[in-house]
C-alpha cells in the first residue's frame, strides 16, 4: 500500500524486477492500477452517499415549503372570506360577494391570490354547493381549486362528468321519443 502512495514506488519495485524477475514489473502495474481504483471508487461513494443525503433533504424540504405555502394561502383566503361576510353569520350570499367585488382594491388581492373575478356570478355559483351562500368551508376549498390554471386531472374530470350527461340525455331523449310515439298512436 505505501508503494501506491508513497510516490518512492521504483525504490522498492526497481530491486525486484532487476533482482528476481521481471515479472514483479507487471504484477506491481496491476496492484498499483487495483489500489488506486479501489480508492477512487471509495472517495466517489463516499462523495455521492453525501450528495444523495442533501438531495433527500431538500426534497423533505420542498414539501415542507410547499405546505407552508397552502397554509399561508388558506389564511389569506379566510381573511378575505371575513372581509366579504359583512353581515358576520358565516355565510356570504351572492348579494354581499357582488358587492364585496365591485371594489378595484378587492379585485386586485383577488389576482394576487390567482383567482380570476371576472364574471361574480359565475364565479359565486362555482364556489356555492347549490344553497345560495358560500361558507368558509366551501371558499377556501374552492378557491384553492380555482388557483392558477386548469389542471389536466380537473380537465380529465370535467370531460367525465360532460360524457356522463350525454348518456343521460340521450336516453332521456330516446324515453321521450318512445313516450311521444305512444301518445300519437
Amino acid at each position: 500500500f505505501e508503494i501506491t502512495f508513497s510516490g518512492g514506488w521504483p525504490t522498492w519495485v526497481t530491486p525486484l524486477i532487476e533482482e528476481v524477475s521481471s515479472v514483479f514489473a507487471y504484477i506491481a502495474a496491476i496492484y498499483i492500477s487495483v489500489v488506486v481504483f479501489a480508492m477512487t471508487r471509495i472517495i466517489t461513494a463516499l462523495f455521492l452517499k453525501d450528495t444523495l443525503q442533501v438531495a433527500a433533504s431538500d426534497a423533505e424540504m420542498v414539501i415542507q415549503e410547499k405546505t407552508c405555502e397552502k397554509k399561508v394561502y388558506a389564511q389569506k383566503l379566510l381573511d378575505f372570506f371575513h372581509a366579504a361576510d359583512t353581515t358576520g353569520d358565516g355565510e356570504v350570499s351572492f348579494e354581499e360577494f357582488e358587492a364585496f367585488l365591485r371594489e378595484p382594491r378587492v379585485l386586485s388581492y383577488l389576482a394576487s391570490l390567482e383567482l380570476a373575478a371576472h364574471e361574480t356570478k359565475q364565479l359565486f355559483e362555482m364556489l356555492d354547493d347549490g344553497d345560495g351562500t358560500i361558507t368558509t368551508d366551501e371558499f377556501v376549498k374552492g378557491a384553492m381549486r380555482l388557483k392558477g390554471n386548469a389542471r389536466s386531472q380537473d380537465v380529465i374530470g370535467m370531460m367525465h362528468d360532460v360524457n356522463g350527461l350525454k348518456k343521460s340525455m340521450e336516453r332521456i331523449q330516446q324515453q321521450l321519443t318512445a313516450i311521444s310515439m305512444k301518445v300519437a298512436a
